[in-house]
């Protein structure tokens, strides 16, 4: 009996005990330093790369140019490169991974670096990203089974994602004053290579899921028909991705707003944490005080009302208000727990890693549209307005999705 069916089988003879179940697993606890070192990296790179690409340009729109490029290649690497999640080694994927990251960082560190070549580099890393995330996704199953073990396991690494992203931009700011840009990213370089390292010596080796043939492009689009060919398991995809793309709307629109509340720097960076923490208390209790069975019941009814509170700006509310909003709405992210229960019992196991992959690519590419939207309906309307409409509309959406999750429940498939 492996690790994690010891302690699954314990956990199905008491009462859930939470967090600390997950941790009793020695390959998560290397997958979870792993973790938390890529992700600040990846943040204080970001945050780095921004104020490198400003000093060289002096140009705003090119400097958030730098913050675009994260998000548009997503769907290139989670569709034209999804198979790789699925035809080789996991964990020679997610070294391979680590160290490509790492070799596309260095080169940003060297004086004279072309503007060009920053960006480049840095859509590689976007690339790289979705292939990166839903193998660890896949391999997540692997480790823990696919029961609660794996529903907490994945609600730790958002959980992780959401504070590093508090820490890592108050981290980028601070190192930011003691080195330079191109010194920041080195560190960047360190992280990567210290995952690869946990991840190499942490995890043990895996076969791979499915032997295919054939380019790779033609297996991972294959792969990708394959996984939205299959009703039920597209129609959880789509309950991934819709609410997210309305739930950035305040978090795109958070500096427009903070100055038509004339809050000032301190007011934007509450706006900016709010929905995080948000996410952090929602997801934190669902894990670590409501049992599976329970977590599944509410997915669907939560996911209907978490961008109500948004309806909340039509009242232009002032920042009290405006945090309180932005919490309840991030708690209600809770309802993914019960999305992960169903996504990794449902999708079959030899195309786990690349509708992980898929879940990823969708989930960021979409995000990057859904800011774009925010803005767009901004200068038409108001920041208010347009924050209020994402709420009409993003739950409006979010009800369809979650109807046709329900028809496909317990359904033939297809």
């Amino acid at each position: 009996m492996s690790e994690a069916e010891t302690v699954t089988t314990a956990t199905t003879k008491a009462a859930p005990a939470g967090y600390r179940r997950v941790f009793a697993v020695r390959e998560f606890r290397a997958v979870f330093a792993a973790h938390l070192l890529s992700m600040l990296g990846v943040i204080v790179a970001e945050i780095t790369l921004s104020v490198l690409v400003y000093d060289l340009t002096g140009s705003p729109l090119m400097s958030a140019l730098a913050w675009a490029v994260g998000f548009l290649p997503y769907i290139v690497g989670g569709t034209l490169l999804a198979g790789v999640a699925d035809r080789y080694p996991a964990r020679r994927v997610l070294v391979g991974c680590d160290l490509v990251c790492a070799v596309c960082v260095l080169p940003m560190t060297a004086p004279g670096a072309p503007l060009a070549v920053l960006l480049a580099l840095r859509c590689c890393l976007a690339v790289v990203s979705p292939i990166f995330a839903g193998t660890r996704m896949a391999t997540l199953a692997d480790i823990l089974g696919d029961g609660d073990l794996f529903v907490l396991g994945r609600s730790l690494l958002r959980i992780t994602a959401q504070s590093a992203l508090l820490v890592g931009f108050g981290l980028g700011g601070v190192l930011l004053t003691v080195a330079s840009p191109r010194q920041a990213l080195l560190i960047t370089v360190g992280t990567f290579l210290a995952s690869a390292v946990l991840l190499r010596l942490g995890t043990r080796r895996r076969p791979a899921r499915a032997r295919t043939g054939g380019a790779l492009v033609t297996d991972s689009l294959n792969g990708a028909r394959q996984v939205l060919a299959d009703r039920r398991t597209r129609a959880l995809l789509l309950l991934f991705w819709l609410p997210p793309t309305f739930t950035v709307a305040p978090e795109a629109l958070s500096a427009p707003y903070a100055d038509d509340l004339g809050v000032g720097p301190a007011g934007l960076g509450l706006l900016m944490c709010a929905l995080p923490v948000g996410t952090i208390a929602g997801e934190l209790y669902a894990g670590s005080r409501l049992r599976p069975v329970t977590r599944e019941r509410i997915a669907l009814p939560l996911v209907c009302v978490t961008l109500l509170p948004y309806l909340g700006y039509a009242f232009h509310p002032g920042l009290a208000v405006s945090l309180l909003l932005l919490l309840v709405a991030g708690a209600g992210s809770a309802y993914t727990l019960g999305l992960d229960q169903w996504i990794v019992r449902d999708v079959p196991e030899e195309l786990r890693g690349r509708a992980m992959t898929l879940l990823t690519a969708g989930l960021m590419t979409l995000q990057g549209v859904g800011m774009a939207l925010a803005g767009a309906a901004a200068e038409l309307v108001g920041v208010a307005a347009a924050v209020m409409g994402a709420g009409v509309l993003g739950t409006a959406v979010c009800v369809l999705a979650a109807r046709e999750v329900r028809r496909t429940e317990g359904r033939d498939r297809g």
